[in-house]
């Protein structure tokens, strides 16, 4: 079993360099470039990384970082707009707890990836994959079956309102499958319930 070890002031840094400063603030008001100069602080960034280590300790993610903000904007150049598929949600989170969830989101995709726990043919949202290697796989497939005399056809989807449905009793046992601690999955257990937000209407 994988031991999760207390989270670093230069993998905080590395996660947050790649933050876009344009994007809109959550919430609590701040923006990646309001975040940026915080932790240039050492005694900042020492309390950040105190906060996540202990969130991971004892399995709790605050109630803080569950209240989010669901701004409601018209799509143009609609007819009509009484049906909800005539709007475009977007979800804004507390920047501090978006920071934190960024770093354990890459923590985890290293420790299942080296432990082979991803489908080689996994491509999507994954460090050092990219639409080339999806490229280059798809070609594979496609000139194997040709070689074989075989006709080979696509079938794409998409899979909406995933998160919403995601059965909390599997995902707490695949982490565990994955190798993870089990404060790890505690801590999942706590951040998947009571999350609350407050939907603001955009008018353009």
């Amino acid at each position: 079993m994988a031991q999760w070890t207390s989270f670093s002031k230069e993998k905080l840094k590395q996660v947050i360099a790649k933050c876009n400063d344009s994007l809109a603030p959550g919430p609590d008001k701040l923006s990646w470039w309001h975040l940026k100069i915080i932790i240039k602080q050492d005694e900042c960034l020492t309390n950040i990384i105190n906060i996540a280590n202990a969130c991971i300790n004892l399995g709790h993610w605050l109630d803080y970082f569950k209240h989010l903000s669901m701004i409601i904007i018209p799509k143009p150049n609609k007819l009509s707009y009484d049906h909800a598929k005539m709007f475009h949600p977007i979800v804004l989170l507390n920047m501090l707890g978006k920071l934190i969830e960024k770093v354990i989101a890459k923590r985890i995709q290293f420790t299942v990836m080296k432990n082979n726990f991803i489908y080689s043919c996994q491509l999507g949202r994954l460090k050092f994959k990219s639409t080339t290697d999806a490229g280059v796989t798809l070609t594979y497939i496609v000139r194997s079956g040709w070689a074989k005399g075989k006709t080979t056809s696509t079938l794409v989807f998409d899979i909406s309102q995933f998160f919403p449905f995601l059965n909390h009793n599997l995902l707490m046992t695949t982490l565990s499958k994955v190798g993870l601690e089990p404060k790890v999955s505690k801590f999942f257990v706590d951040y998947l319930v009571k999350k609350k937000t407050n939907y603001v209407w955009n008018n353009l």
